[in-house]
């Protein structure tokens, strides 16, 4: 184990913090604690910040996140295990480190070989995750919309499930020409106001 990176405050000395981050009551933040202590991380509680959030959440929403920087100053040290932990996609995790880099605060990844994200060889990691992230999200769309194009072309209807049947909406429509009121028949099959009112304006 290397030698521990103590918390110096009360000279001026560099502080080191530690962030954890579960996303449910029954997942504990210890095996990241642990994680950093192997790393050789000593760090003193009052400088470990730990939340439950979801990973969905971006980093500026996150409570415990934001106290955590409200703490820190030029010149500290903020370690987490993931990157996941700094931000919730690749756009999220640049903006965070962006940040960082403006008020001069070095921020470590585990995850990544201890790499400082900070530093000229984490921010050339960051783009290029960056790049790898907008790659597969290219990739995504790219076959959503082959798969709604063979949707359309097999016949498959595409979007929400219809409120009514065929024969609902012909006897909607006949009922308002006889004199039924549109809140009438939204109460009778149960739907909105605005359901009827898209039957009787439908081009049929």
């Amino acid at each position: 184990m290397s030698t521990p990176h103590s918390n110096i405050g009360a000279d001026g000395s560099q502080r080191v913090f530690a962030y954890a981050r579960v996303s449910t009551v029954e997942q504990l933040t210890e095996n990241q604690r642990d994680q950093i202590a192997r790393a050789g991380y000593s760090i003193r509680p009052k400088f470990f910040i730990e939340e439950q959030v979801s990973g969905s959440v971006p980093a500026a929403q996150r409570p415990g996140f934001q106290r955590l920087l409200e703490r820190m100053d030029e010149g500290d040290t903020l370690v987490v295990t993931k990157l996941d932990r700094i931000g919730r996609d690749s756009i999220d995790v640049q903006q965070t480190v962006e940040r960082f880099q403006t008020e001069g605060i070095r921020l470590v990844v585990l995850q990544l070989g201890n790499l400082d994200l900070t530093s000229s060889a984490g921010s050339l990691m960051v783009k290029m995750l960056a790049a790898v992230a907008d790659f597969e999200r290219d990739l995504i769309i790219e076959r959503t919309q082959a798969g709604q194009a063979r949707a359309r072309a097999a016949g498959t209807h595409m979007g929400r499930p219809s409120k009514t049947t065929t024969a609902q909406r012909q006897e909607i429509r006949l009922a308002l020409t006889t004199g039924a009121t549109v809140s009438g028949m939204a109460a009778t099959y149960q739907v909105s106001r605005a359901t009827i009112i898209a039957i009787r304006d439908a081009v049929h």
